[in-house]
């Protein structure tokens, strides 16, 4: 199972919007999904509640502790072994043991942020946080960062966030807008793949740049291809282990047990 894992520390960065996409891209291609939800909002898991019966399957782990107890794991976590991608949706204000349990989990990590100097400057925080005491120096995980919401693409707001990054050699990957178009897709419990493709021109263009990174096909500014260092998921040894045998998957497996959270 490859993971990917979507985290920022600084709340409102549109990490769900960016988790139920992804999950949804892969689910359409026939891919075996799950969305692990560690937000105890469980925004992702009810995206999964209305999504519609005749959508690709995804199923649903809800991670996150009931209000007042102690963060043990539960059977509403499980994952079926015959996952293939399991994209993580984790919590504001993630640190200590629980943001090196997630890192440690991952083969990917996608930070969103918000464009806005404040929530630039606790992004770059939580990167240093991430390094320091998050484990990513010496995970296996490719890290790169997202602008999400962003209402104008030109915005030099970015300027100072893409310094550091520069410094720190992380791919900044992609501008995706504030659009009407997100908001109904979490409504319709789908992903903008799955919707009119005419209507979500846009939108599925601000998304395949990370979708190329994530399947090691996307140039970086620093003169090499990410293909060079980051796994690239359907060419891949261990992806390909993965398929082997689930090559014709069209909904559900012969287990039953794949199939959407309720």
């Amino acid at each position: 199972m490859l993971t990917i894992l979507v985290i920022n520390s600084k709340g409102g960065s549109g990490k769900t919007t960016l988790t139920t996409n992804l999950a949804s891209y892969y689910a359409s291609k026939k891919i075996l999904t799950a969305i692990m939800d560690y937000d105890p909002q469980g925004s992702s898991i009810q995206w999964l509640r209305v999504r519609p019966d005749d959508a690709q399957k995804i199923h649903g782990a809800n991670a996150a502790p009931a209000k007042g107890a102690v963060p043990l794991r539960s059977t509403h976590a499980w994952v079926p072994l015959e996952t293939e991608i399991m994209i993580i949706d984790a919590p504001a204000g993630t640190k200590g043991l629980l943001l090196q349990e997630l890192v440690r989990k991952a083969d990917f990590i996608v930070i969103p942020v918000a464009p806005s100097a404040i929530d630039i400057h606790a992004t770059a925080d939580f990167i240093k946080e991430l390094f320091l005491f998050g484990g990513a120096r010496t995970c296996r995980a490719k890290i790169a960062v997202v602008a999400n919401r962003v209402r104008n693409p030109a915005s030099p707001v970015y300027g100072a966030l893409e310094r550091f990054l520069n410094s720190l050699k992380l791919p900044f990957l992609a501008r995706i807008s504030d659009s009407e178009n997100y908001l109904r897709a979490v409504e319709e419990g789908l992903g903008v793949f799955e919707m009119d493709e005419a209507a979500t021109v846009a939108e599925r263009s601000e998304l395949m740049p990370i979708l190329k990174w994530l399947n090691g096909q996307f140039s970086n500014k620093f003169g090499s291809r990410l293909d060079d260092s980051v796994q690239n998921l359907e060419g891949s040894r261990k992806f390909a282990a993965f398929r082997m045998g689930t090559q014709n998957v069209t909904d559900i497996n012969a287990t039953g047990r794949f199939k959407n959270h309720s």
